[in-house]
């Protein structure tokens, strides 16, 4: 019974974990956005292409190699509209995050550089391990 509640409570903090919930998001939105682009595609672009390839074949709208050639291109152009606009989204995404991102504060020194021998020591130290310089007192700039 205890094996089976570490094996809930391991399948928990797997499936409410950040990354996998925004790839469940990215599958939803991507697959809503397939629909889209295939609307597009049959609603605007695939008469088009039947056009060209009707106009291209000697008896009309004919089946076969000129039917395979517009399947080919609706598919092609699918995948171009697909990639373009998935390029978009990312590039805006990308733009957005460098608004929101806020500028890290430097870090403070760990090290400074003994006046004497010109060799790098810890920001704590009094004394320099290769010369053994007393150093003055360290001043944050």
């Amino acid at each position: 019974m205890n094996a089976i509640k570490n094996l809930l409570k391991e399948f928990k903090e797997f499936a409410l974990r950040g990354n996998v919930i925004d790839m469940a998001v990215g599958v939803i939105i991507g697959a809503a956005f397939g629909k889209v682009v295939t609307a597009v595609i049959d609603i605007f672009l695939n008469p088009i292409i039947e056009n060209i390839t009707a106009a291209a074949a000697i008896n009309g709208n004919q089946p076969g190699f000129a039917g395979s050639i517009m399947s080919f291109l609706g598919v092609l152009i699918e995948f171009l509209l697909t990639a373009l606009v998935l390029f978009a989204i990312i590039k805006a995404m990308n733009a957005a995050q460098k608004l929101t991102k806020k500028p890290e504060a430097p870090k403070e020194p760990t090290t400074r550089e003994c006046p004497f021998c010109c060799t790098e020591v810890s920001i704590k130290a009094t004394r320099c391990p290769h010369c053994t310089s007393e150093l003055p007192k360290y001043k944050a700039a």
